[in-house]
């Protein structure tokens, strides 16, 4: 089976008055320290720190099997993972204890859990679709399976939940499905999809954000917007993700990916306005996109070792991932991309050599665990394949590595290129990474060597 062909949204970004910021303020109060909260566009966690989406999107519901995708996705830096859940109107239901078993997975690999229902996806344009409403009528059915779990788990509503068609019903249903929730006892952060299948092109998110925020009690509503063809102008992009910031209410690019059917979106602006405004973003998604959109995969056949172009981009590239993601403070708080919040000392960078050199960081430390990186560089001739060795000085053991072929002999560790990786011009560069156990100690090798063919 495959995910289901994301659709086309064949609409042109339509003209919009200026008048929507005003419309879109609320005063929003303060907010009892349970669970993540709102405080003007910004998540917090329970304890007040503020929190940023840096993650992937897994269509858990299509494949149940591929829960190691969780810890695959946070080992490449992730922090959420929004998870893609079927309430049984037109998929297999995912009961109570499969979404209790998808928390604890979540909250064992450290990473914050966005549950959405799928089904509801373009309401009104696409026959099949359940409502708002159904979907609320599933999340009280397994309410049990949340009970509990407000600092870990946010909840998104419904997926893409209207198409191009009527709209304007949004409102009415999201609001009603917010109020529903609320009395239903459901104490956690809600995130609401926008129409015309997630891209609000209508602006009927935009413009009536203020009304749906103010119709929850607990002010705790986060906004998606999905960014594909029709945010493909950098005009686009800072227009809709600076209205929101200007009318001080939350926002989050839920989807998002570097092409589509429906035109070509600027990812490099959506990554770095979301940097700069501090939006969270999900990129879609980890594996299994069919139906002529496999494009959208991070990783080729659910293997962090094979990432696309794509997930290279997402990950590893300015203002991806790997550079901007910091873990929840309910888990520690790590930056995998700030060596200083690894143990010291956390790199090792040998003497240059004729074929190549490797420098060995620590990236991100948690108890008990840690993840490096290993960048590999040519000299001064190309070169065709490359092994890196060092010793543990720690008794440190590989949980998890990516983009390199890696065996142990003790502490001896053997690093050999991967099939992809192995060819660099002169001066060129590529990495490997890995996730690692420590007790006690965790100092870098005194020596890490390169040798190129």
């Amino acid at each position: 089976m495959t995910i289901p062909r994301k659709r086309k949204w064949w609409a042109a970004l339509v003209a919009a008055a200026c008048a929507g910021v005003a419309a879109l303020a609320v005063a929003q109060p303060a907010q009892a320290a349970a669970g993540f909260t709102v405080s003007g566009t910004q998540i917090l966690e329970g304890n007040g720190a503020p929190f940023v989406m840096r993650g992937v999107n897994h269509a858990h519901t299509w494949y149940a099997s591929q829960l190691s995708s969780l810890a695959n996705s946070k080992a490449l830096g992730a922090n959420t993972v929004r998870v893609v859940l079927s309430s049984g109107n037109r998929w297999t239901r995912n009961d109570a204890a499969d979404v209790s078993n998808v928390i604890s997975q979540c909250k064992a690999n450290r990473l914050i859990c966005v549950l959405e229902v799928h089904d509801t996806t373009g309401y009104g344009e696409e026959a099949a679709a359940a409502t708002l409403a159904q979907a609320v009528d599933y999340w009280i059915s397994i309410k049990s399976a949340l009970d509990g779990q407000e600092n870990y788990v946010i909840l998104n509503i419904g997926n893409e939940p209207y198409g191009n068609t009527n709209a304007a019903g949004w409102v009415a249903d999201t609001k009603s499905a917010i109020t529903r929730l609320r009395a239903a006892g459901f104490a956690h952060q809600i995130m609401v999809d926008a129409p015309n299948w997630g891209q609000d092109w209508s602006f009927t998110m935009r413009d009536n954000a203020a009304s749906v925020f103010a119709t929850d009690p607990n002010r705790n509503v986060v906004f998606s917007v999905h960014m594909y063809g029709v945010f493909d102008t950098a005009a686009e992009i800072t227009d809709y993700l600076g209205r929101f910031r200007s009318a001080g209410l939350p926002l989050v690019i839920g989807e998002f990916g570097h092409l589509h059917s429906d035109g070509d979106p600027d990812e490099d602006t959506i990554l770095a306005t979301a940097q700069q405004y501090g939006v969270g973003y999900l990129g879609w998604s980890w594996s299994g996109n069919g139906g002529g959109v496999e494009y959208l995969d991070l990783v080729t056949a659910f293997n962090p070792a094979q990432l696309t172009t794509w997930g290279q981009r997402l990950f590893n590239g300015a203002n991806g991932i790997k550079a901007t993601s910091k873990e929840a403070t309910v888990f520690g708080g790590v930056q995998p991309s700030s060596p200083s919040s690894s143990p010291s000392p956390s790199t090792s960078t040998p003497p240059a050599t004729a074929g190549c050199t490797a420098t060995y960081a620590a990236t991100g430390s948690w108890q008990g665990g840690f993840q490096g990186a290993v960048t590999v560089k040519a000299g001064s001739s190309a070169i065709t394949a490359w092994t890196v060795n060092w010793t543990w000085p720690n008794g440190q053991r590989f949980t998890n590595s990516w983009n390199a072929t890696v065996t142990t002999s003790g502490e001896v560790v053997t690093a050999k290129n991967a099939a992809y990786n192995g060819s660099l011009a002169a001066g060129a560069s590529t990495s490997w990474g890995f996730t690692a156990s420590w007790t006690g100690t965790n100092n870098a090798p005194a020596t890490v060597s390169c040798t190129a063919a």
